[in-house]
């Protein structure tokens, strides 16, 4: 099946994610409704956060450009500093950005 990237196709595919997101994120939560919350469970969430953002930092570190790679050093060092998360992920945008603008 292919959808033709013309301004209804583009917005047929935008349909399709927004309901697909909506599906997973309310389905989650339903099934999660069944589910009794005890330590094992709970620290297996508080976990998942930490391993989704490590599976995207982590290519980022190795694979990316000038721009990727400043924008992770700022931004740790930032979080390190400050140990407030906004203000080092605008930092980290910030350093990104003037890396590719400027290199």
């Amino acid at each position: 099946m292919t959808i033709e990237t013309t301004t209804t196709g583009v917005l047929v595919l935008i349909l399709i994610m927004t309901l697909v997101t909506l599906v997973t994120r309310f389905g989650g939560v339903f099934i999660m409704s069944y589910v009794r919350i005890n330590p094992r469970i709970e620290s297996f969430i508080n976990t998942m956060a930490s391993s989704v953002l490590i599976a995207i930092i982590v290519p980022m570190a190795f694979g990316g450009d000038a721009g990727a790679l400043a924008a992770l050093m700022v931004t740790a060092v930032t979080m390190l500093a400050i140990k407030k998360p906004l203000p080092a992920i605008a930092a980290g945008i910030l350093a990104a950005a003037f890396v590719r603008y400027f290199f």
